[in-house]
């Protein structure tokens, strides 16, 4: 007989979960309260520049080829996407520029030109970062850790028999002093905290990993941009028979005798065999499931960060800059004391540009290029933003032009600008915070919001804030974890 499931929101984790079951044959249908796919990951256009909105990384691509697969498609002539030569280019005050390099043996070498710390020790930080991958994804990323079954599988006991090398009690800045003695390398990889929201002062240093999706596994990037990864996955959902219905809001899961069996629309109450939420899960509990508080665990946990975004559509070239650039603060601890302490921001920030134009053609008018300038900023608590956001702009500009040597006001043509407050009002991101829960603790992978929860039968949580965590990756692999529990 075939199953009726419901799916709230479209973003990345509710896209995949609507391919994969509506390829077991479940009729399939997605309410967004949004007018367009793809939640987080959105664009801009203004006068000939397209900028990505969201996410601006493209790592474990081969989980959206998966997707394709399963729906019976070649993805190579649906989605097409293709690796960078660079990852990232650094650059610091002083100076000090770091590309890089997809290659392992260059992106050492270039380490030991620019800074004197030996490649080998670069390509053995890059050798455990595999490892770590290697005994933790299984268990972490692919699989619920909310399944008694699964603590009695082979992943999970491989995972427990080398619990010593899994770093879990050791943050990520000492583990990487200890590896590196020069304070720009550890630096260099502190900044993975900033890919799940976290602080590398607190984070545990088995989110390492994440260096060997971008420099072993490799960074990526769509041959039509970010929001192509949205857009192909709808159109796939789409001929897969899923129906979506935009610019409609939940207003109510129905729960009654412990079995989510009914959503409350403009109104209206309409029957499901299944429900599939891909809320932000503390929104979901204030407004969907009213009744029904959130776990304790996931109640308590320290939120992640969010951003300042400003989209500068640039009437010039800068041929230093690659598609990913860090222009590094001088204290990156201060930085981090802001954005979790005292909830501010520093004077001394770093500065993410991305710049899709390098890699898409047509992204920015000839002779010109569209920058996505982003700051990690704290979730929204009620701050004075009006005020934070000029001088950090002001801070932004004097940093472009310390490391670029230039006067870059005079080559902004035009500025959008995302903060806190507009991405929790246009995603639907409590607070702002883009990756729900920080992992600023050893335990911040089990305190997460799980993919299903026992007094709720038929209802499953999917999306960057519950397990296994934010980013496309992730959200992709919640996905897949839903999905097995249908089999």
């Amino acid at each position: 007989m075939t199953k009726n499931t419901a799916i709230i929101g479209s973003g990345v984790g509710g896209l995949g979960t609507a391919i994969r079951l509506a390829s077991k044959g479940h009729k399939v249908t997605v309410y967004e309260q949004a007018a367009i796919p793809g939640g987080k990951i959105s664009q801009i256009q203004h006068d000939g520049f397209r900028f990505d909105t969201g996410p601006s990384l493209f790592t474990l691509p081969q989980l959206v080829d998966e997707l394709f697969e399963i729906a019976g498609e070649d993805p190579s002539k649906r989605f097409q996407y293709k690796k960078l030569e660079s990852s990232c280019k650094y650059f610091w005050d002083d100076g000090t520029v770091i590309n890089a390099w997809q290659n392992t043996e260059k992106f050492a070498d270039e380490i030991e030109e620019q800074t004197g710390v030996e490649g080998r020790h670069v390509k053995s930080f890059l050798k455990k970062s595999e490892r770590l991958y290697q005994l933790t994804a299984d268990v972490f990323m692919f699989n619920s850790l909310h399944k008694p079954a699964n603590y009695f599988g082979k992943a999970f006991r491989k995972s427990m028999l080398y619990v010593h090398e899994l770093d879990s009690f050791t943050s990520m800045h000492l583990r990487n002093k200890r590896w590196f003695s020069n304070p720009k390398i550890i630096q260099l990889f502190n900044r993975y905290a900033t890919y799940n929201g976290s602080n590398p002062y607190q984070t545990p240093a088995t989110l390492n990993i994440i260096a060997h999706l971008e420099h072993n596994i490799g960074a990526f990037f769509p041959e039509k941009g970010m929001y192509s990864i949205a857009q192909s996955l709808y159109q796939l959902a789409l001929r897969k028979g899923v129906t979506f219905h935009f610019n409609t809001p939940v207003q109510q899961i129905i729960i009654e005798n412990k079995r989510a069996g009914a959503l409350k629309v403009n109104n209206q109450i309409l029957p499901f065999d299944n429900i599939v939420s891909n809320v932000d899960v503390w929104n979901l509990y204030k407004h969907l499931l009213p009744n029904h508080k959130p776990p304790v665990a996931t109640a308590k946990s320290q939120r992640s960060s969010s951003a300042l975004i400003f989209y500068w559509g640039i009437n010039r070239q800068f041929p230093q800059l690659e598609v990913h650039n860090i222009l590094f603060a001088n204290d990156y601890q201060k930085e981090f004391d802001h954005l979790f302490g005292s909830k501010t921001l520093s004077d001394d920030l770093t500065v993410y540009l991305f710049i899709s134009s390098k890699t898409v053609a047509g992204d920015a008018p000839e002779g010109m290029e569209n920058w996505y300038v982003m700051i990690n900023a704290p979730e929204n608590t009620g701050q004075d933003w009006d005020s934070m956001i000029m001088e950090a702009r002001k801070n932004i500009i004097e940093r472009v032009n310390r490391v670029l040597n230039t006067d870059i006001e005079k080559h902004i043509l035009f500025e959008h600008m995302a903060d806190p407050r507009s991405i929790e009002r246009d995603t639907g991101s409590y607070g702002g915070s883009l990756y729900g829960n920080s992992s600023n603790n050893p335990f911040a992978a089990f305190m997460r919001h799980p993919n299903f929860k026992r007094k709720f039968r038929n209802l499953y949580f999917t999306g960057g804030s519950v397990h296994p965590g934010g980013g496309i990756p992730l959200c992709l692999a919640s996905a897949k974890i839903v999905d097995s529990e249908f089999e």
